[in-house]
Order: structure tokens, then C-alpha cells, then sequence
């Protein structure tokens, strides 16, 4: 017989509205405008409460706040019936932008109301007369400006309810079935079957009620027991939440957010007993906790009562390309930190299913912060390739391996052919099976892993997602059998299942993530923001171990601003993808980062200076060794003389005095006394009409003040490649195909403006130390003010930009075209680097063509190359020789204005013999982000270094106090691939020393010898070592 499946699917209908035996609409609604927390805030609230029509009367968006209350009593018609209550705003979405209540039933929080969680069940029996105050803290969402609230009280019945989903699931898996297949067969004709007992001439009759049990009973046997799924196929279904924490909305909107699904699960966790529960980010445990202390217990006890996993490793989901190592550390440290302190818990698995590509440090990081798996699906919207696989280690930069699992889910409906899936699954028979069919390792793994719930905007799992899950956990033959399941009991399981199976795949290296290229580069300020904070607070963390003895360490205030910090490194704050008022928020918060930062930095080097000192100190905060430029603000005077008799020039210039100072010890300071200079000297810097010449480089421009030459004199050979020109800024036109602010698509480089309008041009430093030329562009609506810097004791040449930038789905690149033979460039990483080719032979280097680096990139050929550092920029483009920085994007959506204000950066061009390592590249790109700190006073040693290491190649980064006060932590890494046996040195005595992981965990002792602690580092390897003195 043809069709049944379709007659089988108007029954199902048919049967989805009868279970509404009856509804009766609530009226007596009362409001107020604005934004209350709990009811007694909107009660205490002078502002008077206004009846609510809902026939007649809308309330108003968009992003607003109302309270809406009734003293709602059941009708008698309801007397010992299921009794639900129902909101209607007359809008569906997907609670990303949808209206969306947290209800409250006599003052206590009840269920997240949105569009997909818009049925409240009241009471499975009520009681005709009893009285309850229902209350709505309504918001309006950001896209409508006018909203119906209708409420209604509805009986629905729950046989003929579990009927309907009894004959739902296995028929919303046909689409998937093999057409004429055995299982597709069977499950027909049992449905069939059971269609063909129902009475439905009389709904509510007694024939239809017998009917109505007679069919579930047959389906129960013929379906759910002798059809039952086998387990050669698993489904492990976990419920979940994504919440971005600020995204379409503010980071205030995502506190309301959290309370309302988590709400949601606490009440859909009362109905079904099977539920389980897994959420990430403990930034929103603690937005809860500070909200709703009450609500936060509930979770609490779920979590003890093993229904709810807090999982996730991070404190917040963190973009993984622009944040620092030492960022993601803390990201491991505070979140790991959170889950023990608050539920006992540790977390192994890193859960970041959104995340725009994942670093090759990442493996490492995991490790040594006690994580053992990885999940994502992200990667899953490549642009050009496909992941080859779903179930595979993965192999860091150092060599680390990191069991990691790809989520294979599709969405209802989607074609097989479209290899995308999904964090926001559905608990779905088609969902299901498209995820099992997706799957790429059935050789060696037969269970796949669900994550099912709305997300971005929060909501989670529905009552419709739990119904199909009791159903697909007895088995349905043709699909995955289901059963629900904690994360951690999935990978506990896959990895005991292919550990040993040599069919188990590798990739090694970066999880580039084709797409969203842009988000390297939006969003310029927030980035630069971040950038500074990262680094400035290293410093802080260095400069009150040095006060130790004169201040207490300030851990309180430290922590305060690392979660600030930490949690706007969100993967769609950071990146640059988040709505304008983000940004208002983030830019207010880190401008109070920045003063906070400050005031402590000032106040420990006080702590550290004699009142009666006259010279000036010179705060060294790398782990270098240090000859550099250094500002002195306040000194007026011509010369300083270090400890050693050494004296140095000094420039004064309009922004205040320089001089390049040498031998700064690494992690420490000397202080400098005035001094006169010696006779007048040459100044080693000749300036010429059309170019200048310095110790290291002559340097031409033409007329367009572009450079057109640069002639290294000590390696004999130009540095730029003929004909072209070096500092060259180019406009392109950026309007990619979809997410404006996120993507830079390959067809970019089709339209293009050189920025040729050189509008002035003057020489306003020519000073023996440095020479400072000064250029002013125009482009379009916009203007480019740069100082270029030429120095007589170092081979950079750095360029300070301030640009007001007025364009939108425009980029603007500066491009350094080099004379370097190489078809790979070396890029800056956390904690190390890695190469990309600067060619397209194959589809995954044709997909790289913008790619992120941190502090610095490279081109090297044998004995020499050019190395490009910068101070806040990490989007690059290194082809065919050419060293392009993108500097700022200005997209339009979902913020129409990013971008469009002034923006201040800097890079440096750094030409050098030898490659990247024997240069020094890495100590620059630090020298250059981290300036010298140059105060009046003097501190009772004229010269003094906390710790140094003995080697070019391990970069001493991090010092810090132990987060329990026991001793100092000390971080450093290995950066050139190398397997090394150093020193770390240090001014005092050691008294023991032990080697920990990334979150202080002490892991093996360490034997030092007076002060100094010898170790073996390996390639790329990150050591932490807690030091007591």
C-alpha cells in the first residue's frame, strides 16, 4: 500500500491536537516597565503597575525590559487535571532574538519561557480554587519593536500525548531510511497497524480512550520491544545549552540568559527522571551564583545527584588564535579552579564546539593543565576540506597528543552531501541517524557522541527532545539506539575502545579553521585592548613578587582583573563578532583594566624605590637579557651613566627623552645616574632629500613617501624585492558572502586601492639616537598619520600609526614585498610557532590565505630574511613573498559601525642575517610589546636580576606568586624546536624547587644547586616551577 508513512503523519497531527483537551485564556494581567531581578525589586519599584489587555494591548521592544504579574486561581473546570500554563508572543525563533521570560511562581523562578520552551507544566492534578501569583520578567529581544503576551491555561492529556510520540519517532526517521529496506518495512507496518486500532470518530469517549491505550500497548510490544534497536549502534546523548556569553547580545543579557535555561533544565529535570545535563564556563555558574543563590543550590544538588555535568576546562569558551599562552593558562586555572572549589569536580575535557580554529599549542596547554580530550565541531564549516577524520589524535607542536572528537550531528533534514554538523543538535531520529551516517571512524568506534539542546542564545533541551529520548533508549530498529550519558562517560569509553587500535588517525599539528579569517582582525581595539592587558598584567604579576618584602602580594586584585580579561576573551567577544554595545561595555572595562593596572604597577615600583634616590631606574620585565630603546619621561638631562661606568646619549625629543640603553638585566632593573656626554659626536644618521641613511641601512622613498629601497649595509644585499615597494598600504574592498564581521573571503584581493596620497611629510626627530619621519595619508573618507623610527643602535625600523578610519567592508593591509627565496613563513604561536606554506599547491594551503600569528611573522631563506613584529595585529597574509599585516577589517554585521574610529598600532620591520632563531626575532617581538619601564628613584641595588636562563632559545615569561601563596611561580618555554639542557638563574638562594603543571599542580621535585636550578627542556615544551626561597 503506498502513502501509509503520510497517513500515518496526519494521525500523529491529528492526535497533537486533541491532546489540548481544553484552554482557557488568563486574563488580568498587570505591568511595569523596566529591568527587576527578583519580584520583590519590581514590587518595591515606585513605579505603579498598569493593567494588561492582552487582546487589545502590545508591549514594545526592541531591548527592552517589563514585569508582568497575575494572581492566576484554577478554574473549576480544571479540578484534578493536568494543568499547563501557555505563552504566546506570536513569534518563533530560535531564543538567539526571541522574547523570552524567566516565570516566577510565588516569588520563586520556575522555567525559561521562549519560543521553543513556551509550555510550563503547572501541576500534573490541580486543585479548582487554589491561587498562585505568576510573574514574567519579560524581555523584548533585540529584532521586534511591538509584542503580544498572551497567557493561557490548558489541560492536555498524556496518553494521548505519549501516543503521538510513540508514532512520531520512528516515523520522523523514514527520511533517512533506505527507501525499500527491511527496517523502513517493519516499522511501516507496525505503525500502520496501530493506526488501524484507533477509534477517533468521538474524541474523549470511552471507545477513544480504549483505543487510545490498546494502540500504545500494541506499539509498546510490536515497536518498543520486538523491533527494539540492537546496541551495534550507540547514540550518547547529552543535554546541553551553548550560551554565548556575549554575542547578539550583551554580556547583561547572557546573565539573564543563564538563569532562564538553566531554570528550564532544573524544571525539565523534575519531569524526566532520565535527563542528564552537561554546561560549560563556570562564568555563568557565577553569574547564577551572584543572581540567584537559590536557583544555584538547585544545581547544586542536581550536580551531586549525578544529573548534571559541569564540564569544559575553560573558565569562559576562549577564541584560541588571538589569546595569549598565558591567557589560556589562566583560562585552565580558573575554571578548573571554579568546578573543584564550587562541586568538588575536575574537569578532562576541553568542550569548545564554537571556537574560529584551534592553536597548535593547544595540545600541550590541555595536557599540562590536566585535560585529557577535546571536542569540537567547528571545524565542520571549512570552506575548501572536509576533516578526514571525526575520531583522532591530535598532535600538538611539542609532540602532545590529545584524544579529540568531532560531533557528527546533523540538522533535521540536511542533505549528506553537506558535510556541516552541529553543537546545537537535536534529539532528533533524523538528526541521529544523519550523525551516524556522517561519521568518519566506524572501523574503530560504533558510538557517537550528541550534544542536543537550542543553544547560542541558551533555551537547551524541550520536552519534544526528552519525549523522543525515552523512546530511541528502548531502540528502534533502523537507528542508533540512544542513551543519555555524561560527556566524560563518552570519551572515558571511546578512549578505552581505540586506544589500542593501530587504525586510530593522527593529524598533526594546528586545527586551521577555514573560515571566519576576519575575526582575526575586527574589531581592531578590542584586540589591542586585550593585547595590552595580557602583557601589562605580566608585568604587574613580576613587579609584586619583586615588592614582596616591602607589600603584600595583591592576589585579590589580581584575580578581580584576570576575570575581567578572561572573559572577554570570548570566542565571539575577542574575535570581533559581537553586537556594537559589546564593545561600549569591553572598552569601559578595559579602560578601568588599564587604570587599575596602573595604579599597582606605579604603586609596587614605589615599593620597590628609596624616597632619597636621584637616579633613574630602568624596570626590565622579559626574560632577556635587554638592549633597547628606552623613554625616559622626566629626565631632562643629555647622558646616563650605568653601575659599570657605561654612559649612554640621550635624546630629548617633544614627547620626551630616549636613549638606547644596553646590558638591562632580564627580569629585573638598574638604575642610572645623570651624566655629561663626551665631545660632540657625528650624528650616525644622514638625512637626504628622498631617503635616509643609518649604522645598518640606506633608505630611499619616492614620491608617494614609499619605500622604494632598502639596502642592508652589513649583509650587503636588498632587502626589498625589485621594483617594489616596501610599506605599502593597499584599501580592499571586503564583502564577503555572509558573516560580514567574521570573514575575509578569497576573492578579496579582486578590487584594491594603493594608498597613494601622501598629503605631508617631515623629518621631526633627526637626533643621534633616532630619526622620526612623519607621514600623513589620505584614503577615501579616512586618514593615515604615521612616525617612522630609524635608530642608530638597532636594525628595526618601527612604524607608530594612528589612523581615523571612517570606511565600512573595506580592509586596509600594509604589504612589505621581500627579496627572501622560501616557500614557508614561521608565525608566532602560544608558547612557540609553526610554518605555513606561502604557496597554493594544495587545497589546505590554498585555504590558508589569511592566517593568524601573534607578536611576529617571518620569511627566512638560508642566511637571511625579514621578520614583521607588531604590537596588536594577527591577521596576516604571507604569499609569494610578500609579508602582508591586516590592520583593520570594518565590517557591518552584526555591528554596522566596527571599526570606524581611530585606531593606534604599531609594527616594526625587522630585516636580519641568519633566520628567525639566530636573529633573535623572538626577543625583539618581546623588547617590542613589553617597553622598558623608566622611573625617578632608586632602589637600594643599582643593578639587580630576579632570574635570567643561560640560553637564546628558552624564553623565561611568567613570574608570579602560587596562587595558595606558597612560593613563586615560574613559567618559561622552549622556542626554536630544540631539545636543550639550561640554567635558570636566580639573585637568591633556592630553597626547593619543584616542576608543576599550567594550574600549580606540583607534579616532581627539582634539584638546585645554591641559585641555580638545572633542567632538560624539550622542543616547544612549556615548565612551570614553583621556587621557594
Amino acid at each position: 500500500m503506498d502513502f501509509l508513512d503520510r497517513r500515518a503523519g496526519v494521525i500523529c497531527n491529528e492526535l497533537k491536537r486533541l491532546a489540548v483537551k481544553q484552554r482557557k485564556k488568563i486574563d488580568g494581567w498587570e505591568y511595569k516597565m523596566g529591568f527587576f531581578i527578583h519580584p520583590e525589586d519590581a514590587e518595591a519599584d515606585e513605579t505603579g503597575f498598569e493593567g494588561f489587555d492582552s487582546d487589545r494591548m502590545y508591549w514594545y521592544g526592541p531591548d527592552e525590559h517589563y514585569w508582568f504579574r497575575c494572581e492566576f486561581t484554577v478554574p473549576d473546570e480544571f479540578d484534578q487535571k493536568p494543568l499547563w500554563l501557555h505563552i504566546n508572543t506570536k513569534i518563533e525563533g530560535w531564543a538567539d532574538g526571541d522574547p523570552q521570560f524567566l516565570l516566577f511562581k510565588d516569588k520563586t523562578p520556575l522555567q525559561g519561557v521562549d519560543s521553543n520552551h513556551n509550555d510550563i507544566l503547572l501541576s500534573e492534578s490541580a486543585t479548582s480554587g487554589e491561587s498562585c501569583l505568576l510573574e514574567l520578567q519579560a524581555y523584548s529581544g533585540r529584532p521586534y519593536g511591538e509584542l503580544k503576551m498572551i497567557a493561557e491555561a490548558r489541560e492536555i492529556d498524556p496518553e494521548i500525548t505519549g501516543l503521538y510520540y510513540d508514532m512520531k519517532v520512528p516515523l520522523e526517521a523514514f527520511p533517512r531510511l533506505e527507501e525499500d529496506g527491511k527496517s523502513k518495512r517493519d516499522l511501516i507496518k507496525v505503525i500502520n497497524d496501530a493506526v488501524n486500532l484507533l477509534d477517533l470518530r468521538t474524541p474523549y469517549s470511552e471507545d477513544f480512550y480504549n483505543s487510545i491505550k490498546e494502540a500504545r500497548k500494541f506499539l509498546d510490544q510490536a515497536l518498543y520491544t520486538d523491533l527494539a534497536g540492537s546496541d551495534e549502534v550507540i547514540a550518547t546523548c547529552i543535554g546541553h545549552t551553548h550560551i554565548d556569553v556575549g554575542w547578539l547580545w550583551t554580556v547583561a543579557q547572557t546573565q539573564e540568559k543563564v538563569a532562564r535555561s538553566f531554570a528550564t533544565v532544573l524544571k525539565l529535570m523534575d519531569e524526566y527522571p532520565g535527563y542528564q545535563f552537561m554546561s560549560s564556563q563556570p562564568q555563568l555558574y557565577q553569574f547564577l551564583k551572584e543572581r540567584y543563590p537559590d536557583t544555584y543550590e538547585q544545581v547544586k544538588q542536581k550536580i551531586k545527584d549525578k544529573r548534571w555535568e559541569p564540564e569544559g576546562g575553560m573558565w569562559v569558551e576562549a577564541d584560541c588564535n588571538l589569546t595569549s599562552g598565558e591567557s589560556l593558562a589562566r583560562q585552565f586555572l580558573y575554571g578548573k579552579r571554579f568546578f573543584k572549589e564550587e562541586f568538588g569536580l575536575d574537569n578532562e575535557i576541553l568542550w569548545l564546539p564554537d571556537v574560529f580554529g584551534y592553536s597548535g599549542a593547544l595540545p600541550q596547554i590541555m595536557k599540562k593543565s590536566g585535560i585529557k580530550y577535546f571536542m569540537t565541531t567547528k571545524l565542520a564549516w571549512n570552506q575548501f576540506n572536509k576533516m578526514p577524520y571525526d575520531t583522532f589524535m591530535w598532535k600538538g607542536i611539542d609532540g602532545t597528543e590529545i584524544l579529540t572528537h568531532l560531533i557528527t550531528t546533523l540538522g533535521v533534514g540536511q542533505s549528506e552531501d553537506n558535510f556541516f554538523t552541529t553543537y546545537n543538535g537535536m534529539l532528533h531520529p533524523d538528526a541521529i541517524l544523519g550523525g551516524w551516517h556522517r561519521y568518519q571512524n566506524k572501523d574503530i568506534n560504533n558510538d557517537i557522541l550528541i550534544s542536543y539542546g537550542y543553544g547560542d542564545g541558551g533555551g537547551g533541551p524541550t520536552r519534544d527532545m526528552l519525549e523522543t529520548s525515552k523512546r530511541m533508549e528502548k531502540g528502534v530498529e533502523g537507528i542508533p539506539k540512544v542513551r543519555q550519558a555524561f560527556s566524560r562517560t563518552y570519551f572515558d569509553e571511546l578512549e578505552e575502545r581505540v586506544k589500542d587500535n593501530p587504525r586510530l588517525p593522527k593529524w598533526e599539528g594546528e586545527l586551521y579553521f577555514e573560515y571566519h579569517r576576519g575575526t582575526y582582525t575586527s574589531m581592531a581595539r578590542n584586540k589591542r585592548s586585550n593585547r595590552k592587558a595580557e602583557l601589562h598584567m605580566m608585568d604587574l604579576e613580576l613587579l609584586s613578587v619583586l615588592a614582596k618584602g616591602a607589600a603584600d602580594y595583591p592576589h585579590g586584585e589580581l584575580d578581580d582583573l584576570w576575570r575581567i580579561i578572561l572573559k572577554n576573551q570570548f570566542h565571539d567577544i575577542l574575535p570581533g563578532s559581537a553586537i556594537h554595545e559589546v564593545y561600549e561595555v569591553s572598552r569601559q572595562e578595559y579602560e578601568q583594566v588599564e587604570e587599575k593596572i596602573h595604579a599597582l604597577t606605579e604603586e609596587k615600583i614605589q615599593n620597590l624605590l628609596d624616597e632619597e634616590g636621584s637616579g633613574v631606574t630602568i624596570f626590565n620585565t622579559t626574560g632577556f637579557d635587554r638592549d633597547d630603546l628606552v623613554v625616559l619621561p622626566e629626565f631632562t638631562g643629555n647622558a646616563l651613566r650605568d653601575s659599570g661606568g657605561e654612559v649612554y646619549e640621550v635624546q630629548q625629543t617633544k614627547d620626551g627623552a630616549i636613549a638606547y640603553i644596553g646590558h638591562l638585566p632580564s627580569k629585573g632593573y638598574e638604575t642610572f645616574a645623570p651624566a655629561e656626554t663626551a665631545a660632540e659626536k657625528t650624528n650616525p644618521i644622514t638625512i637626504s632629500d628622498n631617503g635616509v641613511e643609518t649604522p645598518y641601512y640606506c633608505i630611499q622613498f619616492d614620491e608617494d613617501g614609499y619605500m622604494t629601497r632598502i639596502w642592508d649595509k652589513e649583509n650587503r644585499r636588498e632587502v626589498l624585492s625589485d621594483g617594489e615597494k616596501g610599506n605599502l598600504f593597499r584599501m580592499y574592498e571586503d564583502k564577503p558572502m555572509s558573516f560580514d564581521d567574521w570573514d575575509i573571503d578569497i576573492y578579496y584581493t579582486e578590487k584594491f586601492w594603493d594608498v597613494t596620497d601622501l598629503t605631508k611629510t617631515e623629518w621631526l626627530e633627526k637626533g643621534p639616537v633616532r630619526a622620526t619621519l612623519y607621514q600623513e595619508r589620505h584614503v577615501s573618507n579616512s586618514t593615515i598619520c604615521q612616525k617612522i623610527h630609524f635608530y642608530a643602535d638597532s636594525r628595526r625600523m618601527d612604524f607608530e600609526t594612528t589612523v581615523d578610519w571612517r570606511e565600512h567592508q573595506h580592509l586596509l593591509k600594509v604589504h612589505f614585498p621581500v627579496n627572501v627565496h622560501t616557500d614557508e613563513a614561521t608565525y608566532e604561536i602560544q608558547y612557540g610557532n609553526l610554518t605555513r606554506k606561502t604557496h597554493s599547491n594544495t587545497s589546505w594551503d590554498k585555504a590558508q590565505f589569511e592566517s593568524c600569528g601573534q607578536k611576529w611573522g617571518d620569511l627566512s631563506e638560508g642566511h637571511y630574511g625579514v621578520s614583521l613584529l607588531n604590537d596588536c595585529k594577527y591577521g596576516h597574509s604571507i604569499k609569494e613573498g610578500v609579508i602582508g599585516l591586516t590592520l583593520i577589517k570594518s565590517g557591518t554585521d552584526p555591528n554596522p559601525t566596527a571599526d570606524q574610529e581611530m585606531h593606534h598600532f604599531a609594527y616594526s620591520l625587522y630585516p636580519h642575517a641568519e633566520t628567525w632563531k639566530e636573529s633573535g626575532t623572538v626577543k625583539q617581538a618581546y623588547f617590542f610589546n613589553q617597553p622598558a619601564l623608566a622611573c625617578t628613584g632608586s632602589p637600594k641595588k643599582s643593578r639587580f636580576s630576579y632570574a635570567s636562563v643561560d640560553v637564546r632559545n628558552v624564553v623565561l615569561e611568567t613570574i608570579k606568586e602560587a596562587e595558595d601563596g606558597d612560593g613563586v611561580i615560574v613559567r618559561l618555554y622552549e622556542c626554536e624546536n630544540a631539545l636543550t639542557n639550561a640554567k635558570l638563574i636566580f639573585d637568591s638562594p633556592i630553597h626547593s624547587a619543584c616542576e608543576c603543571n599550567l594550574i600549580e599542580e606540583e607534579e616532581t621535585d627539582v634539584e638546585s644547586e645554591a641559585n641555580t636550578l638545572s633542567f632538560e627542556i624539550k622542543p616547544y615544551e612549556i615548565k612551570s616551577f614553583r621556587i621557594r626561597f
